[in-house]
This record gives C-alpha cells, sequence and structure tokens, in this order.
C-alpha cells in the first residue's frame, strides 16, 4: 500500500448514522423503544418507538407501532402513525397502513401505502394559514 493510499483510507467519511441496535430475522418484540443513533428492525416489533435518531424498517419486518423519530426508513411493512422531524422514505416491497406526519415523504415505485399523509412538519393547529395572518387590532 502506498502512503498516499493508506491516507486516502483514513480520511473515508463514516456512514451518517451507524446502526446501534438490531431486531434480527426471527426476533418477536413487543414494549417501547427509545435510542439514540439508529435502529434496524429486521424482525416484528410491536409497540411504540420514540427517538431523534433513524429507524430503519426491513424488507422482512412487520412493525405495528406508533412511531416518533428524526428519519423513518422504510423497507418492509408498518402498521400505525408514523411521524417524522425530518423525513420518512419508503421504499419497495415497503408496505404502510397508517398515517404519516412529516415534512418530507418520499415513496419509491411500487410501495404500497394505504394511509393519509400530512407534510406540514408542524403539530396540529400551528404553521396554519389563518395563523399567520397579522392580527387587526
Amino acid at each position: 500500500m502506498k502512503d498516499g493510499e493508506k491516507h486516502r483510507m483514513d480520511t473515508k467519511r463514516k456512514p451518517k448514522e451507524e446502526i446501534n441496535a438490531l431486531l434480527g430475522c426471527g426476533t418477536e418484540f413487543e414494549g417501547k423503544l427509545s435510542f439514540e443513533g439508529a435502529v434496524r428492525v429486521d424482525g416484528k416489533f410491536t409497540g411504540e418507538v420514540q427517538s431523534n435518531g433513524m429507524l430503519i424498517i426491513g424488507e422482512k419486518a412487520v412493525v405495528r407501532a406508533e412511531i416518533q423519530a428524526g428519519v423513518v426508513l422504510v423497507h418492509g411493512e408498518a402498521h400505525g402513525k408514523i411521524s417524522a422531524k425530518s423525513r420518512i422514505e419508503a421504499y419497495p416491497p415497503a408496505r404502510i397502513y397508517g398515517d404519516v406526519y412529516s415534512p418530507v415523504l418520499v415513496l419509491g415505485e411500487g410501495v404500497i401505502f394505504e394511509g393519509t399523509s400530512h407534510m406540514t412538519g408542524e403539530p396540529e393547529g400551528m404553521g396554519k394559514a389563518e395563523n399567520l395572518l397579522p392580527n387587526k387590532n
């Protein structure tokens, strides 16, 4: 290995989110999941997810939960309300059954989505046109 190659290898950027935990295929978990960083689910999860990090739902995963995260990536099956501070992305063979709340929503061709999308990025009642008008007092 040449000195220049070694230097380039040392300066490679790390992935944006390193996966901190994995619920693998064949795993079933029920309860409340809270975490920092990124978590990948490839098994079955039922319950509640709260995080500012990234939740990755793998192709073989079945998730039935109320999800609140910074970023949610769906490749598998998700049932319930999904809220993301930054973005929700879904790619085939993803199936989403429920409502999604996020300022950015990306659905790849072939994704099944049955529900409603809310892309305001604001809690209900905030950011609506009538709330943005100046008072006429």
